[in-house]
């Protein structure tokens, strides 16, 4: 889920910081390209043992989550600080995060008496439930 800025993506509960929407496609479908090509290496070099190959990849991967917007200087300009891995309870969004947390939970009471299944997110069903 994002918050209703569309600034960050909501995952168990915790702010992560969204992609820049200003990017232009190709290139953000590049640099996407780049950070998983950047992950696989890094995942194969930690198999591996290379602690070169690890640092090297570490480096690719963080280069494109700063091109991408989701590290380093914010992309917003309003002077909103950066709430990346912040609990969304403890920030501005604690109203709403809360209001979307009890519908979901509430859809999800619903959906198990009639017999659906609950959850089943992109965060193997996590999202919308409280920790």
């Amino acid at each position: 889920m994002r918050t209703p800025d569309g600034r960050y993506l909501v995952v168990r509960g915790r702010l992560w910081r969204a992609t820049d929407p200003g990017l232009d496609p190709d290139e953000r479908e590049r640099l996407v390209h780049e950070l998983m090509s950047a992950r696989r290496a890094k995942a194969a070099a930690m198999r591996s043992g290379d602690a070169d190959a690890r640092e090297e990849a570490r480096r690719r991967v963080d280069a494109a989550k700063v091109a991408l917007g989701e590290r380093g200087p914010v992309w917003w300009d309003d002077g909103e600080p950066d709430l990346t891995r912040r609990t969304a309870r403890t920030t501005r969004y604690a109203d709403w995060y809360a209001e979307v947390v009890g519908e979901t939970a509430q859809e999800g009471a619903t959906d198990t008496a009639t017999g659906g299944a609950a959850g089943g997110g992109a965060d193997g069903g996590t999202s919308g439930t409280r920790r």
